[in-house]
């Protein structure tokens, strides 16, 4: 008996995707987050490794709902969503969220480089097609698959599909952003070229307690890490977990008054309006952790992190007020002792920062793959890649020979 045809096509918004049937893509394994460390084994009939059961608070659709409802992924500021449907008899079988791009920023993996370059060629880089989670550097699941249908098929399809919808959007190209390993490898055999590059994660061994975690450090680390707790809360203030219904509109209110001002120093202008956090807070609280600080009865700083099956991802920090090691304390020891005391396997802070390693982060190797339509720019970005992928490897194998833990103890994968 024949197949039933698959058909394709790429839609304005997330709007226009049920949650149902979005969420039966992105999470098929359905909402667990924060229940432990989940399950990383393939799901029947994934051969390929292309879908796990972990949770992923990023590919929901309320995330994406909230991104582009709240005006932060919308055409105005440079997001024009284009999210290729794969349908099998008119229901919906995979999905990948895609976006058409005037611009570059908000990505997390750079091509700045490579547009100029084209451009000062006489070629037009923009627009360009990303395949990602809008101003999220956290890897997952890029091509979104229903269970229950042939995942591997289904995959082939959206892998041709970005293509052709290359093609079609008169885009220069394709750039699947933070995808899984598996993903990266299928889209290398479409013609994506494949890049790595390096982010700083925490695994949890199995450990009881904070001081457990301690305990396999060496002596200076473990010492040094106690002093930066001690200094980080000796202006009196104190840590505050929120999540739930425990997060108002004046905690949010308090930390977009962080994130504006930490983020107007760093990138010009914040990607996230404040309607995003409101958003986030009706639909996916219980996905959401803030960690707050305070002193002398006011909010002073906080972090982000939203809530995996086995992983707590750390997204954004802020504060008014700066005190030593307060941002240590805040963004990776307080998402250490959450981890800890909710099971979860792995902590995930976010893009960059070399000095999370003496704090316990080990690299660990991110994937992205891109399709260049123009021959010539693939080349070069080809050879391009092929020098930077070697330069990364051996970056991570220097970086983790300077972790902070004692020798005969060993970071699982």
């Amino acid at each position: 008996m024949a197949s039933s045809e698959i058909t394709l096509e790429a839609v304005p918004s997330v709007g226009e995707i049920s949650p149902q049937d979005w969420d039966a893509c992105a999470n098929p394994g359905g909402r667990c987050n924060g229940a432990g460390p989940g399950t990383l084994s393939g799901l029947p009939g994934d051969s390929a490794g292309l879908s796990k059961a972990a949770y992923n608070p990023f590919v929901s659709h309320a995330f994406f709902s909230a991104v582009e409802n709240s005006g932060s992924a919308t055409p105005r500021t440079g997001w024009g969503p284009r999210h290729l449907v794969a349908k099998i008899d008119g229901r919906v079988a995979g999905i990948v969220p895609c976006y058409l791009k005037s611009h570059s920023q908000g990505e997390y993996v750079f091509d700045r480089g490579w547009a100029d370059a084209y451009e000062r060629a006489g070629g037009r880089y923009y627009p360009k097609l990303q395949a990602s989670v809008p101003f999220t550097p956290a890897t997952g699941p890029r091509l979104l698959i229903r269970d229950g249908v042939d995942r591997e098929r289904i995959a082939e399809a959206l892998a041709g599909g970005l293509v052709a919808l290359c093609g079609v959007s008169k885009a220069s190209s394709v750039h699947v952003t933070f995808a899984r390993e598996a993903e990266w490898k299928l889209l290398g055999q479409h013609g994506f070229l494949q890049r790595t590059d390096q982010q700083f994660h925490w695994h949890n061994q199995g450990f009881a307690s904070f001081d457990d975690f301690l305990g396999t450090l060496n002596s200076r680390h473990r010492k040094s890490i106690k002093r930066e707790r001690r200094d980080a809360l000796a202006a009196g203030i104190t840590i505050h977990w929120l999540t739930g219904n425990d997060i108002t509109e004046d905690a949010w209110d308090a930390f977009f008054a962080f994130y504006m001002e930490t983020g107007s120093r760093k990138w010009g202008r914040p990607y996230l309006t404040r309607e995003f956090f409101s958003l986030i807070g009706e639909t996916m609280s219980q996905d959401v952790l803030l960690v707050m600080a305070r002193r002398n009865h006011r909010w002073i700083a906080g972090a982000i992190n939203f809530i995996g099956s086995d992983t707590l991802f750390g997204r954004n920090w802020g504060a008014v007020e700066h005190h030593p090691f307060l941002h240590f304390e805040v963004c990776y020891y307080q998402a250490i002792d959450f981890a800890i005391k909710r099971g979860l396997a792995h902590v995930e802070a976010g893009a960059q920062g070399e000095h999370k390693i003496a704090r316990g982060y080990l690299p660990r190797t991110t994937h992205s793959a891109h399709f260049i339509a123009d021959p010539g720019l693939r080349r070069a970005i080809d050879d391009y890649l092929k020098r930077e992928r070697a330069y990364v490897a051996e970056a991570g194998r220097e970086l983790a020979e300077l972790g902070p833990f004692r020798k005969g103890i060993e970071e699982a994968p």
